[in-house]
């Protein structure tokens, strides 16, 4: 999969499009010391929220869709803002 991420620079849920990143106030601050949570990212097939850390904004580790229906559909994140599936890298 490939498609665009936008960064939202507030927290507002609402606004929280498929595709949408937000970065944690205080990232790198919970989760495990090696790979801390660094923002939430709106899952650009299907919305869903969910907490991504540093290595997987990075673009180092994939970025699994916590729904169901969506989990054959890793994704990893560039850091030119867009997003795609292991077998397009």
């Amino acid at each position: 999969m490939v498609g665009e991420l936008d960064l939202l620079s507030e927290w507002i849920p609402e606004q929280m499009a498929p595709g949408t990143v937000f970065v944690l106030e205080n990232a790198g601050e919970i989760g495990e010391k090696e790979d801390p949570y660094w923002a939430v990212l709106s899952c650009p097939s299907c919305g869903i929220l969910g907490l991504i850390t540093r290595r997987q904004i990075n673009g180092l580790m994939p970025v699994i869709c916590g729904q169901s229906s969506a989990r054959r559909n890793s994704l990893f994140v560039r850091p030119k803002s867009s997003c795609a599936s292991p077998s397009s890298l």
